[in-house]
């Protein structure tokens, strides 16, 4: 019952407040699994895209972690090509820091961090790490040409009509315009380790 009664406040809370950048919402009735979506942060090479997450809740929410999954192909040193996540937050201690007081604000907001600050010293991606180490202009080149091929509305958009689909499901459609809609009011921060390596610096 409390389990139940705070899975609610959670979805009231995302609903009613959610964190810029982000919205997420159950795709069950029974409120344990939910799919997100994140705006890529500007300054970033994800800047433009919308990456789509899938979390599903363990029995023991909140004393276990969310499994959680990107959808969206990202080029990132902490995720790999099946979409799985490598953060300390979704991992239980003593190896990860997990709390029963972390929520999905919690997860979602850590994961969008990620993003924009990737830990190539504990990689899923090796490759990829050592390219975020030695070449940072190479690997920004290539996220930034990842999130064009696979998060960013317009080719998006295309993929849908190709299938058929006049225009863009509603929940992707409301996701954009909530990002838009609270952009100036709360500006994502500018993350240090990749904004001094943006697209247009590449360019110059």
């Amino acid at each position: 019952m409390q389990r139940l009664a705070r899975l609610k406040r959670e979805v009231e809370m995302l609903r009613d407040s959610p964190p810029h950048g982000i919205t997420c919402y159950p795709v069950e009735e029974n409120i344990t699994k939910f799919e997100a979506k994140i705006l890529g942060g500007d300054g970033t090479p994800y800047n433009g895209g919308v990456f789509t997450l899938t979390i599903e809740l363990p029995e023991r929410y909140p004393f276990e972690p969310p499994k959680v999954l990107f959808i969206t192909p990202i080029y990132h040193p902490n995720i790999d090509n099946a979409g799985r996540i490598c953060l300390d937050t979704l991992r239980m201690p003593p190896k990860g820091a997990w709390k029963p007081c972390h929520n999905l604000v919690t997860v979602l907001t850590s994961v969008q961090l990620l993003m924009a600050e990737p830990n190539p010293d504990d990689a899923l991606m090796a490759d990829i790490a050592t390219e975020f180490k030695h070449n940072r202009a190479l690997f920004i080149q290539k996220a930034a040409e990842h999130t064009t091929r696979h998060a960013v509305q317009p080719t998006i958009q295309k993929k849908y009509q190709a299938n058929g689909i006049e225009n863009e499901p509603q929940e992707v459609s409301h996701a954009v315009k909530t990002f838009n809609r609270g952009a100036d009011k709360r500006p994502l921060e500018s993350h240090q380790p990749l904004s001094d390596f943006s697209a247009k610096k590449l360019k110059s």
